[in-house]
């Protein structure tokens, strides 16, 4: 749960939805289902995004761009990657 004022993604408007279903379209399947969801399925980091749908498409495409099954990385190689960059910038997320 963010400890931000957030719009709860079943209450968003057509901007929100839209923003969250294009984002989602560019995640790989295995990354379908958040990890932490909130009550309404969300992922908290994601709906800590809500109030600037435009901000939340582009932070949140970024990933989904990067973690592309087109690309010649697998996954191993992106979740270490991700790893790394997490431990470098000591982030506990």
């Amino acid at each position: 749960m963010a400890w931000i004022e957030v719009v709860p993604m079943d209450e968003g408007d057509e901007r929100l939805r839209d923003a969250i279903e294009k984002e989602r379209a560019l995640y790989p399947i295995e990354y379908a289902t958040p990890v932490h969801p909130t009550a309404d399925g969300a992922s908290g980091i994601v709906q800590s995004h809500s109030l600037i749908p435009d901000a939340l498409y582009h932070a949140f495409s970024t990933f989904g761009a990067l973690m592309s099954p087109d690309l010649p990385l697998s996954r191993r190689q992106h979740e270490m990657i991700a790893t790394v960059v997490s431990a470098t910038n000591r982030c506990v997320y």
